[in-house]
């Protein structure tokens, strides 16, 4: 007697609801350092607001290393243009973790991004994560560096001079709280230098 194989089809997975957000950049003209998160966490696709991450530390790191004057969270990320400053991402889509995101997601995101800078001219492109600098670091024709690449770098993406800047997100234990702040420290010079040099 032949036993019958019954072959199971996989059921698509509802998306979930965050799937479709999209974070508005806060981007205006004359903005002196663009700073580019790789993609949306599902927290911050829901209150619409860049790194809004119960564990990040973005915003505590902004003032704690003069970047900013005063305390700010997550809320008041539509003031960045009041210090010259834009904040977008490298990929529109939200995801619970970068190992969500497609290579034909860095591609496109990297079109859209290119596109951005060429419009508003930023002095400095501060990438925010080592993961995401590697990843464009092919579209500039760069070779890899061989230590870790925080702080400035020799690249430029049309005129812009490429800041990078370790992820200040808690899952991030690569760096230690005071490795984060030396690094926002640090740009937080370049900024002041570039300002002298007007």
């Amino acid at each position: 007697m032949k036993r019958r194989v019954v072959k199971l089809t996989p059921q698509p997975q509802p998306k979930p609801p965050w799937a479709d957000l999209r974070l508005r950049d806060r981007i205006k003209p004359g903005v002196r350092v663009l700073f580019v998160g790789i993609n949306p966490g599902v927290r911050s696709a829901i209150t619409g607001h860049h790194f809004a991450g119960y564990s990040n530390r973005f915003w505590k790191l902004l003032y704690e290393s003069g970047l900013v004057p005063e305390p700010i969270t997550h809320l008041d990320d539509d003031r960045f243009p009041e210090w010259g400053y834009g904040i977008t991402n490298l990929v529109a889509r939200p995801s619970p973790g970068i190992d969500d995101l497609r290579p034909s997601d860095y591609a496109d995101g990297w079109r859209a991004l290119d596109r951005k800078i060429r419009r508003y001219r930023p002095a400095i492109v501060a990438l925010v994560g080592v993961t995401l600098y590697r990843a464009i670091l092919p579209r500039l024709n760069a070779k890899p560096p061989l230590s870790a690449p925080v702080g400035l770098r020799p690249e430029t993406i049309h005129g812009a001079r490429v800041f990078v800047l370790p992820n200040p997100s808690g899952r991030n234990a690569h760096f230690s709280y005071g490795e984060l702040l030396a690094a926002y420290r640090s740009l937080r010079r370049a900024v002041d230098s570039l300002a002298r040099s007007v």
